[in-house]
């Protein structure tokens, strides 16, 4: 049966790309899921939602939205009223919650405050429903945020985990999954999705402010980069998905080399010592996970595998919460 034959609206190649993406995926948002779409009114996430909710009846989703005002410009109420008329108009639960703007002053601030509202009203939902099934929450990331994210990750320094792609699904809390569908499209295809759907967009003035550092990336350093180097961002999002498999695939070989330091005391330092120093943090660093809540730094990591290294006996006192006896 052809896609055109699943729905009464017009599909789109739009609509086939992420219908097709879904059902590649059967576990990224199943049958019969109950699904928080969180709007900011932006193209990205109201092409989330215009698709999301043509798609709906093929895969019996249950949706609603929610939607964030951070108050950082004039209209931003007025915004949030007239996004929740236009969900009403199509029958869309829409929920809301206003920030009081002084506590949210960074971007970092703001973002634990959507993912902290948005968790919060997931769990309302859920205790709503009575049912044990979970919910997932849907934001609008593109393939464009990934080549941002990359660069700003890149350029304070973070290790491979921070230079992976941004994941499509991972686990926020119990029975709570975030999910980001539309990391198949860049931000070029949801603007043209918009011209093409005629979906209305409410574009939060605050996104062309520079001092943002999102933005500086978005609006003047990617675009210097794609004259210098046509197609880029679409580069950086490949050499991205390969830092995710090269991550996955250092952990699994890390777990077997910690798997064979291991032993009945604790690590085995003959062992470990044979390896290069990196290798012998990651190690320690998956030994303290185990046997502390409290984080170690990479360089007092460093620091603890050059000590081994360096002693044959004795004991390392580390932060003051944690000693190392050596054998």
């Amino acid at each position: 049966m052809s896609d055109k034959k699943l729905t009464q609206k017009d599909w789109s190649s739009w609509h086939h790309k992420l219908h097709k993406e879904i059902l590649s995926k059967k576990i990224l948002i199943p049958k019969g899921s109950n699904i928080l779409i969180s709007v900011s009114g932006g193209q990205d996430s109201m092409v989330l939602l215009t698709l999301i909710n043509d798609l709906k009846k093929l895969h019996n989703w249950s949706i609603s939205v929610w939607h964030g005002d951070h108050q950082w410009h004039k209209k931003s109420s007025v915004y949030a009223l007239e996004l929740k008329s236009y969900c009403e108009d199509k029958n869309i639960s829409f929920y809301f919650d206003q920030a009081d703007k002084e506590n949210i002053s960074s971007e970092e601030k703001a973002r634990e405050w959507r993912y902290k509202k948005l968790c919060e009203r997931a769990k309302t939902l859920l205790k709503k429903s009575q049912q044990k099934h979970n919910i997932y929450l849907l934001t609008g990331h593109t393939s464009s945020d990934n080549a941002e994210t990359f660069i700003l990750n890149l350029s304070r320094g973070s290790n491979f985990a921070g230079l992976s792609n941004i994941e499509s699904k991972r686990l926020l809390e119990n029975q709570i999954f975030l999910i980001r569908p539309i990391l198949i499209f860049s931000r070029e295809d949801t603007k043209q999705i918009c011209n093409d759907m005629k979906i209305p967009v409410w574009e939060d003035p605050t996104n062309t402010d520079l001092k943002l550092k999102r933005n500086l990336v978005r609006k003047k350093i990617i675009p210097a980069l794609e004259g210098i180097y046509p197609g880029c961002s679409e580069r950086i999002n490949n050499f991205s998905q390969k830092m995710s498999n090269y991550n996955s695939e250092r952990n699994d070989l890390s777990e077997l080399a910690y798997l064979y330091c291991k032993d009945v005391k604790g690590i085995n330092r003959n062992l470990l010592n044979n390896m290069c120093i990196e290798a012998r943090c990651t190690i320690l660093n998956k030994f303290l996970k185990e046997i502390s809540a409290k984080q170690c730094s990479s360089k007092n990591l460093t620091k603890l595998a050059t000590s081994i290294y360096e002693k044959n006996k004795g004991q390392i006192n580390l932060q003051e919460f944690l000693k190392i006896c050596l054998e």
